[in-house]
C-alpha cells in the first residue's frame, strides 16, 4: 500500500500533556524536583517519538504507533540497567539522571493522564494507561526494583511459570485484551517466550474520546483523497466547517483538533504538495513542532477528514539500535 498524503500524529499524548499545562509550560510544582523530573519526561519522550517516526516511517503503508507506550515500557526498564545500558536508555528517551527521578516523572505524567476532568458523572476522555510485569517464579528479581514500578508506575506483578509458555503467553494476551477493550489481542505471538524467559514487561495504552466539535454522520460522504505518489483514491470522508487552531504555510497545513473539553487535542499536518510527504517527514521535530503551534490562530475552516481505521506492526529492536539504545538487545553488553 503506498503512503498517504496526510501525516496524522494520531497518538501525541506526550506533547498533548504540554497543551495542559499552565501557560509556561510547567507544572503547578514547576520549582520542585517533581515538576522538573515531569518536564524532562515529557520534553524528552516527545524528542524520541518524532526520532522514532522518522525510522519506523521508512516501511512502505501507513503507519500508527504509540510513542507515550514505547516511552513508558523502556523507561520501566531504565531503574533495573546499569553501565552503559543505562546510560544509552536515557539518553534515547532523554530521561532524569537517575532510575528514581525518572520514575517520580512517569509517576507525574501517568496521574496526569489517568485522571481525566469528570462532570455529571461524565469524563472528558476514556483513557487506561496499564503496566504489568511477568516474572519467572522462583527468580531472585530486587524487591526493590519491583516496588519502584509498582508505586511510579502502577505496575503490577505477576509469578509465571515460563515453562508453560504457551499458558503464560495466553495470560499475557488475556490481559492486554482486557486492558485495550478487545482493541489489541495476540500481542505475543507463538514462539516468542519459553523456558529460558526470565521477565516480560508490558504497557498497554486504550484512549476513546468524542471530538468537542463532532462530525454529522450524514455529512460522510466519498471524495478524492490523494496518495503520496499523487494518484486519487476515493474515500469515506467526514466533513465540517467549525472554527479550529489552524496554520499553514509553504510547506504544510495543520489544524488542532480537540476532544471533549480540550484537554486533549489531534495534530493533523497535511505537506503543502500532495507528492511532498516525505519532505514534511524530514522536517518533524519538536522545534519544528512547537514553532508550528505557536502559529496556530482560531479561524473558520472547512475540514475534510478521511475516515480511518490503522494497524501497524513492527520490530522495534533495529529501529532502537539506530537512535543509540544498543547494548540493551546485545547479549553480551546488556546489564540488567
Amino acid at each position: 500500500m503506498k503512503k498517504k498524503s496526510a501525516v496524522l500524529v494520531l497518538l501525541i499524548i506526550n506533547i498533548a500533556v504540554i497543551s495542559t499545562l499552565p501557560d509556561n509550560g510547567l507544572p503547578d510544582q514547576a520549582d520542585s524536583s517533581a515538576g522538573n523530573d515531569l518536564r524532562t519526561v515529557v520534553e524528552g519522550g516527545n524528542r524520541f517519538a518524532l526520532e522514532l517516526y522518522q525510522r519506523l516511517s521508512r516501511s512502505e503503508g501507513n503507519l500508527f504507533f504509540s510513542p507515550m507506550s514505547i516511552d513508558t515500557a523502556l523507561a520501566m526498564t531504565y531503574p533495573g540497567a546499569a553501565g552503559s545500558t543505562a546510560a544509552q536508555i536515557s539518553s534515547v528517551l532523554g530521561l532524569p539522571p537517575s532510575g528514581e527521578k525518572s520514575t517520580a516523572g512517569f509517576s507525574a505524567l501517568l496521574s496526569q493522564l489517568n485522571h481525566p476532568r469528570s462532570f455529571n458523572d461524565q469524563t472528558a476522555y476514556d483513557l487506561i494507561v496499564a503496566n504489568a510485569l511477568w516474572g519467572q517464579e522462583g527468580y531472585p528479581f530486587k524487591p526493590e526494583y519491583i516496588s519502584l514500578l509498582s508505586t511510579g508506575y502502577g505496575a503490577v506483578f505477576k509469578d509465571t511459570d515460563f515453562r508453560e509458555s504457551e499458558a503464560a503467553r495466553k495470560d499475557i494476551n488475556d490481559w492486554v485484551a482486557e486492558k485495550t477493550r478487545d482493541k489489541i489481542k495476540d500481542l505475543v505471538p507463538p514462539g516468542i517466550l519459553n523456558a529460558l524467559t526470565r521477565l516480560v514487561l508490558v504497557n498497554a495504552i486504550y484512549f476513546k474520546s468524542n471530538w468537542q466539535n463532532r462530525f454529522e454522520e450524514n455529512g460522510t460522504k466519498k471524495e478524492p483523497f490523494h496518495l503520496s505518489a499523487g494518484d486519487p483514491v476515493d474515500v469515506p470522508m467526514m466533513r465540517q466547517q467549525h472554527r479550529f487552531g489552524y496554520m499553514e504555510n509553504s510547506d504544510l497545513q495543520m489544524i488542532e483538533l480537540p476532544y471533549t473539553w480540550n484537554d486533549l487535542s489531534m495534530l493533523v499536518l497535511l505537506p503543502g504538495k500532495a507528492d511532498d510527504l516525505a519532505s514534511l517527514e524530514a522536517k518533524l521535530s519538536t522545534e519544528n513542532l512547537a514553532s508550528w503551534q505557536r502559529l496556530l490562530s482560531t479561524r473558520l475552516v472547512e475540514l475534510l477528514l478521511p475516515k480511518f481505521t490503522f494497524t501497524s506492526e513492527f520490530r522495534l529492536s533495529d529501529p532502537l539500535k539506530e537512535i543509540g539504545m544498543i547494548d540493551a538487545f546485545d547479549p553480551e553488553k546488556a546489564d540488567f
